[in-house]
């Protein structure tokens, strides 16, 4: 049996793209998972994947005290992190990059555990940077992104199957929406202040024309009786929400950006922009607005006017739909298993 240890956390957009190869492993191969106390824990508390914990030391962007401390722990977390190598002592350490990623991966290094990074975004983040460096080899989503590093290789964003493969008939009646076209609303794994704000200004109108499916974060439910306006803390089965929508609102995160637009759903990307992010979204969602494959709201221009001009506007947009018909992204699922049961069996990508 060969064992295959993920790591990635801090948002769901470390961890749900593990989740997705973790849960298509062929057989004589086991996942296993370690992370920080973060949302990766629950995610695969509720997935049954086998976890192990440890402290992980994240980065502040722009706060030079908060920062000093962070060697010091960094240290810490690679020997713990070592131990559990140590003791599971995995065929290969697959990394998706963030914070959580770099104490696992630097101390594979130091056991000689084979690594692989996976890159979701456009632009390359720090921890990856610093991982590819030794990885065996580190795959990516955007096809332009395998050139920048050393053993780079284009592999294509992992989706989850169940992303693709909900009916709608099924998913309308799940929420109890009506016969009106539908808007999905979602700002990441624990939503946006920004964009729950600006749909609750704009509701009432927007129920006039719509119904709003709205994923608003744990503990971000506020009383609302609007008829069609449906809120959720989270929806386990994305899909579901992918497939009763006619467009969506959301971040620009590259895997739920890319599970967007192989469902085909018009979609307005507000990219997170502010000194905690490396801008990594707003690259994410140019890109994708330079194919004419969705449409952008700067964060900044945000209000609940703008946000009931967009959404008009993307339901209007018949060129946006012929470019989604003509342009669905494979999932990368089966590269990336590739690369797993090469690594894992020879130690190195060909």
């Amino acid at each position: 049996m060969k064992k295959i240890m993920f790591c990635g956390g801090g948002s769901a957009g470390h961890v749900m793209p593990n989740i997705a190869i973790a849960g298509e492993l062929p057989e004589g191969f086991a996942a296993e998972y370690m992370g920080t106390d973060g949302i990766e824990y629950s995610i695969c508390r509720a997935e049954g994947i086998k976890f192990f914990m440890f402290s992980a030391p994240k980065l502040a962007r722009g706060k030079l005290l908060r920062n000093l401390s962070v060697p010091c722990r960094l240290k810490k977390s690679v020997a713990e992190a070592g131990d559990i190598l140590l003791r599971e002592r995995p065929d290969v350490l697959f990394c998706k990059g963030g914070y959580a990623s770099l104490p696992p991966a630097l101390a594979a290094k130091k056991l000689k555990i084979p690594v692989i990074a996976h890159e979701s975004d456009l632009s390359p983040g720090l921890a990856n940077k610093i991982i590819s460096r030794f990885a065996a080899v580190t795959l990516t989503s955007f096809p332009e992104t395998a050139e920048k590093f050393r053993r780079g290789r284009y592999s294509g964003p992992p989706m989850r199957r169940q992303a693709m493969t909900a009916s709608r008939a099924r998913a309308r009646e799940k929420f109890g929406l009506d016969g009106r076209p539908t808007v999905l609303v979602f700002g990441g794994g624990s939503g946006s202040r920004a964009i729950n704000e600006a749909v609750r200004g704009a509701v009432k109108e927007l129920c006039s024309e719509y119904n709003v499916l709205h994923i608003c974060g744990k503990g971000n439910v506020t009383d609302a009786n609007i008829n069609g306006y449906r809120q959720f803390e989270f929806i386990p089965n994305i899909g579901e929400a992918y497939a009763c929508a006619d467009c969506a609102v959301a971040r620009a995160g590259s895997n739920s950006a890319f599970e967007l637009i192989a469902n085909g759903l018009p979609t307005l990307f507000i990219p997170l922009e502010n000194g905690a992010t490396r801008g990594d979204q707003v690259k994410n969602a140019q890109y994708f607005e330079e194919r004419g494959l969705c449409r952008v709201l700067r964060e900044r221009e945000l209000t609940p006017e703008t946000l009931k001009e967009g959404i008009a506007a993307l339901m209007a947009d018949g060129k946006i739909k012929s470019a989604l018909a003509a342009c669905r992204p494979e999932r990368g699922n089966e590269r990336i298993l590739a690369e797993i049961e090469r690594v894992a069996m020879y130690g190195k990508t060909l």
